[in-house]
């Protein structure tokens, strides 16, 4: 890991990634997780303000990176909430099959190496009567943004730590065999459009 990845970009994601727009998102979505929660991809902790902890159980946070995972654990204590935090991959969650009332992924599938592989392991850990709640940011529907999208994201992703910016959301989502049961989508304000496109919703199994 270079000393850019180690030091400065935690701190880049995390700037980027509480934004003002991105954490109205957060604001409407974060308080929909209930029962026992699985947040995949909890990074820095910019969600953890918005859970509301009257729906609560518990909270597992899983990320892979170290210096993220000590930005969460501040952020939690600073919140008094507690969060189990797990130090892995979301292609291969060391955690039970059928376990959580709720998966919560945000700004994240954009960003893991295999969505799909991970997107399956969200759907074996979820109870069948489960809720998946995603936010995220993806291909946008018009021709000339997507273009502008596929062309910058090779270079992209070196910046970003691994980001891109063209994924589609809902085929990744349904892909894994979740079915997608509302979904909202805009470019968000005040964001450039070729990183600004979000889908925000609720799906759960097929």
């Amino acid at each position: 890991m270079s000393l850019y990845e180690k030091y400065i970009l935690p701190r880049v994601l995390n700037c980027a990634c509480g934004s003002k727009p991105i954490r109205y998102q957060r604001e409407k979505v974060v308080p929909k997780a209930e029962g026992i929660i699985l947040e995949v991809g909890i990074g820095s902790g910019l969600n953890i303000p918005f859970y509301d902890s009257s729906k609560i159980d518990k909270i597992v946070g899983l990320d892979p990176s170290c210096e993220l995972n000590v930005m969460a654990e501040k952020v939690a204590r600073e919140h008094a909430i507690d969060i189990e935090f797990v130090l892995s991959s979301a292609e291969d969650i060391p955690l039970p099959d059928n376990h959580f009332d709720t998966v919560l992924v945000t700004y994240t599938m954009c960003t893991i190496p295999d969505a799909v592989a991970a997107n399956k392991e969200m759907r074996r850990v979820l109870k069948p009567e489960g809720r998946l709640i995603f936010c995220e940011h993806g291909v946008a529907p018009d021709l000339k943004v997507s273009k502008w999208q596929h062309r910058i994201d090779p270079y992209w992703t070196k910046i970003a730590g691994g980001c891109h910016l063209n994924r589609n959301i809902p085929d990744l989502i349904r892909s894994a065999g979740f079915q997608i049961q509302s979904m909202e989508e805009m470019y968000l304000p005040s964001t450039p459009k070729f990183a600004g496109y979000n889908y925000w919703g609720v799906a759960s199994y097929d």
